[in-house]
């Protein structure tokens, strides 16, 4: 028995980048720090909370790249005269991805007590209806 994929199935024209997406999403599927919630606000809208206690603004950088959202985190170097007798708060740099669906974009971001709360909405696509003439070409 021949298995399909995505980009071979017959009924399925030009999904072919679909299987990439699948691949690249189950490599970033591996990532634990930090913990996330993902949340449907409504029908069109979406929140994505990440836990990052202990880094500030400045710490955190988020881009969209190629229909990827990319949450960076990099916390800047105790240079303090502390000792710790136990260190069990992450401090380390992260990189946390989401990949996005047609339509769907960053509407904002926002910091409070440690969640990263980052609003995302999907725009409704517009039903387009095209006539095809037949005739030689």
């Amino acid at each position: 028995m021949t298995k399909l994929t995505f980009g071979a199935h017959p009924y399925l024209l030009g999904f072919e980048q679909l299987e990439r997406l699948v691949e690249r999403t189950a490599k970033t599927a591996s990532e634990g720090y930090p913990p996330f919630n993902i949340e449907a606000t409504s029908d069109t809208t979406y929140r994505i909370t990440l836990a990052v206690a202990g880094f500030r603004e400045d710490d955190l950088q988020i881009t969209v790249e190629d229909r990827q959202l990319v949450v960076r985190g990099r916390q800047a170097e105790d240079v303090g005269e502390r000792v710790y007798l136990h260190r069990g708060i992450a401090a380390r740099a992260f990189q946390r991805s989401f990949v996005l669906a047609d339509g769907v974009e960053v509407g904002g971001a926002d910091l409070d007590h440690g969640l990263l709360h980052i609003d995302l909405r999907r725009q409704a696509p517009e039903t387009v209806v095209q006539t095809i003439r037949i005739g030689r070409t």
